[in-house]
């Protein structure tokens, strides 16, 4: 009788031993086996993207002569625009280098820009991260500044030998510095989180109470303030779409709205800081 009561419980006394095991070895060779366990399992997710890719290309070739020629011409066009803004983009670096040359300024930090495919989201309670396809044989740092075409996206969590996670700005663990577009008064950004089928938010702290915000139009847009040293000054966030009184009643809190594309962005670029020449 007592041995048939033992093996309803072998499962548990089995589990209890193993997570025991587990406590008791050292804090190197935990590391080293969830390292070996990533990289492991890393080339299914990475087969997994290729084969996307592959699909979206054959699928693209079954399209029509007329499609693709509209795709063309779409794609001329925003051609010559970029273009455009190259040329105007160069031509006000060509004055900011003046300018810093004539009032003897420091130069601002200069970027590359490592483009990179995204392999997976995971976006729950637990976690707001991607992966994307580009790790250690690129060059990724660790903390390094992830954007897209509508703003900030994150910062890199962990770099692997292919693979990096990112941790996106609708995440509890990221904090940023930022200000109101047009007003220099420094503002604090976390993630916000998000639960099922709503969309990821952030939270804007120590907002002043002279602030207004509409709920349809003209919102207060949130940029980087370029403090902290990680991301650079003017890169969007957000858009303040509520406030709250705060914690200490001196300040708001205000419900950041973020870009809806980033739950379905599929390319992303790391910053990656280019050391000043000596």
């Amino acid at each position: 009788m007592y041995k048939k009561r033992l093996i309803h419980f072998k499962p548990i006394i089995v589990l209890g031993s193993a997570l025991f095991l587990w406590l008791l070895l050292p804090f190197v060779v935990k590391s080293f086996l969830k390292t070996s366990f990533y990289e492991f399992q890393a080339p299914v997710s990475l087969a997994s993207s290729y084969v996307r890719d592959l699909q979206d290309f054959w699928s693209a070739r079954t399209k029509s002569k007329n499609d693709l020629f509209e795709a063309g011409q779409s794609l001329a066009r925003l051609n010559a625009a970029y273009q455009l803004a190259a040329l105007e983009n160069q031509s006000l670096e060509d004055e900011i280098s003046r300018l810093e040359n004539l009032l003897q300024l420091p130069s601002r930090p200069e970027y590359q820009y490592e483009v990179a495919r995204v392999v997976e989201r995971d976006f729950n309670a637990w976690w707001q991260r991607i992966t994307i396809r580009k790790g250690r044989d690129y060059g990724i740092p660790v903390g390094a500044p992830v954007v897209f075409i509508g703003g900030v996206v994150g910062r890199v969590r962990e770099v692997h030998a292919y693979t990096s996670v990112v941790d996106i700005i609708s995440s509890n663990h990221l904090r940023l510095a930022v200000v109101i577009e047009g007003d220099n008064r420094p503002l604090s950004y976390r993630g916000g989180g998000s639960t099922s089928f709503a969309q990821p938010v952030g939270i804007a702290e120590f907002i002043p109470v002279d602030i207004q915000v509409s709920e349809t139009e003209n919102r207060p847009v949130l940029i980087t303030s370029g403090m902290g040293g990680v991301y650079p000054a003017g890169l969007r966030v957000g858009e303040i779409r509520r406030l709250r009184q705060g914690a200490g009643g001196m300040f708001y809190d205000g419900e950041v709205e973020l870009d809806k594309r980033l739950a379905s962005i599929t390319e992303v670029a790391v910053m990656i800081l280019i050391p000043p020449e000596q």
